[in-house]
């Protein structure tokens, strides 16, 4: 985990608590499967926010592809990333 730069490790907590990003995305992106997304949560949260990253993540048909609705095909909101 320690091959990630602080901008790269920040995304990947970012894409972590981000409802509509699927598991399969971040492996796809910097290959860290789900168990080791969820270690690196462990490590790099504080407790507190691990426990709530954890509760709202568990379960979420949104962060597992398999999971999803057919219909859904990206991994985030429309209006997300607007630019300006």
């Amino acid at each position: 985990m320690s091959q990630f730069d602080s901008a790269n490790l920040s995304r990947i907590i970012e894409m972590a608590w981000e409802d509509r990003t699927p598991f399969e995305a971040i492996e796809q992106l910097y290959g860290l499967n789900e168990s080791a997304v969820i270690e690196l949560m462990r490590r790099e949260l504080k407790a507190s926010s691990f426990r709530l990253w954890r509760a709202r993540v568990s379960g979420r048909k949104t962060k597992h592809l398999q999971l999803r609705h057919p219909g859904i095909s990206r991994g985030y909101c429309s209006t997300q990333y607007k630019m300006r």
